[in-house]
């Protein structure tokens, strides 16, 4: 990878010679501007306003515009001559813990490589001594003409740097946070955390961008003179008003997406769910009444009255007399019958 700045690590009294590699690059398509009737290339001009005429890129340099519209030029020797430690050097300013950096701070990301076999040794020693600490350096460089604030880190086996934006380069949130009258119930709260679980973690690597795939289908279309792919309808839907409804509805989704089965979820009205809440409650006090009964009852029939007792035993002489009676008449009839044989 080309270097876009050399330089050094200042690192109290060591110093370290780096050469700084972008870290990152951009796959973004981009388009040139044509003449539409007739497919020609649109292409800028740098035009000197005083001479009227074009000029080449040798011919341009830098300069400052006053408030009256004066042009104070601005040479590479002014700059790299600026009366600053951190023109040729990255100045380490402080260590803190990562957690301390606002993400909102972070802006470009480079690769710091050591610059020479004499800058291996004290390159590590600054890598491993970030890596044991578990905090980042806080330092100060300049690049493209102005100075920036960074921040070390080790990436595998590399030392990154981390543009930074100066604290006063972050604007205020006070016009942008909604009014401070909304508030939000708990079982949203539980329905969003669902969700969030749900959706779980997932390895940023997997992630792609479609819009350039999809961009790419469309101009690889056109190049080999086919009707280029078409975006399927979107869904017509209403404006959803009932959050609960759509945070349910999104579970579902993403519980589906996953391949998980899970029951239907169905938000009950706030009347039903009282309904609900009183029936659970009444139920422990009903068994109770229910078993009180019960309980009464055998009593009831196990214990008599009195008069119960007096009607019990009369029946039971009634019983016992018609059972003799039952006996001794068979009897009786069986003499009666031989005593007339007899005469």
């Amino acid at each position: 990878m080309r270097s876009i700045w050399n330089g050094a690590i200042s690192f109290g009294l060591v110093s370290i010679p780096i050469k700084l590699v972008n870290a990152t690059e951009s796959h973004s398509i981009s388009f040139r501007q044509i003449h539409t009737e007739d497919g020609g290339r649109v292409r800028y001009r740098k035009v000197c306003e005083l001479e009227d005429r074009e000029v080449t890129s040798d011919e341009i340099g830098k300069a400052y515009e006053d408030a009256d519209g004066t042009m104070i030029p601005i040479t590479d020797e002014d700059l790299s001559a600026l009366p600053i430690p951190t023109a040729r050097t990255i100045e380490i300013v402080a260590f803190v813990p990562g957690d301390r950096i606002d993400p909102l701070q972070i802006d470009r990301a480079y690769y710091l490589a050591a610059n020479g076999v004499p800058a291996a040794k004290p390159y590590t020693l600054l890598r491993e001594a970030l890596k044991r600490s578990g905090r980042v350096a806080i330092c100060k460089f300049a690049l493209r003409g102005r100075e920036r604030l960074g921040m070390l880190r080790v990436v595998e086996d590399v030392i990154a740097m981390h543009g930074l934006l100066w604290p006063d380069e972050i604007r205020s949130t006070d016009t942008v946070s909604p009014d401070a009258g909304v508030s939000v119930r708990d079982q949203e709260l539980d329905l969003a955390d669902a969700l969030m679980d749900t959706l779980g973690e997932i390895d940023l690597s997997e992630l792609h961008d479609d819009y350039r795939e999809a961009l790419e289908e469309v101009i690889a279309a056109k190049s080999a003179g086919e009707a280029p792919p078409t975006a399927p309808a979107p869904e017509q839907g209403g404006k959803v008003l009932d959050l609960m409804a759509a945070l349910e509805r999104s579970v579902r989704a993403a519980r589906e997406s996953r391949g998980e089965q899970e029951a239907e979820v169905t938000q009950l009205p706030a009347s039903a769910k009282s309904s609900r809440a009183n029936q659970k409650k009444s139920e422990p006090e009903t068994k109770k009444r229910t078993a009180k009964k019960t309980a009464t009852a055998k009593k009831t029939a196990t214990k008599k009255t009195p008069a119960a007792k007096k009607a019990t035993k009369a029946t039971a002489a009634t019983a016992k007399k018609a059972a003799k009676t039952a006996e001794k008449t068979p009897a009786k009839t069986a003499a009666k019958t031989a005593r007339k044989r007899a005469s």
